[in-house]
C-alpha cells in the first residue's frame, strides 16, 4: 500500500504545481476583470491555498507514507485525504457543467483523465484507512 501512497503523493505535488499555470491558462487578466476586487482576489487566494493544500498532502504522502499506512493517526489522516478526493470526484460530475467538456475533444480527454485521477486518489487513501 505504501507504494500507492507514494505515487499518490507525486500526483498531488504535480497537481499543486499545475495551479501556477492557472492565471495564464484561463486568461484571468481578462476573464476576472469584470469581477469586484474582493471576488478577483478571492479567486487568486483560494486557488493558492487549494494548490498549497494539495501540494502539502503530496509532500506528506511522500515523506510519511509508512505512517499513513500503519499508524492509527496516519490512517485517520488518510481517511481525511480520501474524503477530500471523493468529494472532488463528486464535484467533477455533479457541480461542473457538462457544457464545459461535452463535444470538445481536449476538454473531454482532460475530464476523463481528471476523473480517473480523483478515483485513484480517493481509492488509495480510503483503502489505506479501511485496510481493504
Amino acid at each position: 500500500m505504501e507504494k500507492y501512497i507514494i505515487i499518490a503523493g507525486v500526483i498531488q505535488i504535480v497537481l499543486g504545481l499545475i495551479h501556477i499555470t492557472f492565471p495564464k491558462r484561463f486568461n484571468w487578466s481578462i476573464e476576472l476583470k469584470g469581477l469586484s476586487l474582493i471576488n478577483r482576489q478571492m479567486m487568486v487566494v483560494h486557488t493558492f491555498f487549494i494548490a498549497l493544500t494539495v501540494f502539502l498532502m503530496g509532500v506528506l504522502s511522500l515523506l510519511y507514507s509508512a505512517e499513513l499506512v500503519t499508524l492509527p493517526f496516519g490512517r485517520v489522516i488518510s481517511l481525511g485525504i480520501g474524503i477530500f478526493w471523493l468529494v472532488r470526484l463528486f464535484f467533477q460530475f455533479f457541480v461542473y457543467s457538462k457544457d464545459l467538456w461535452k463535444g470538445k475533444r481536449f476538454e473531454t480527454i482532460m475530464h476523463i483523465l481528471f476523473a480517473i485521477t480523483w478515483v485513484y486518489l480517493a481509492a488509495v487513501y480510503l483503502t489505506t484507512y479501511y485496510k481493504i
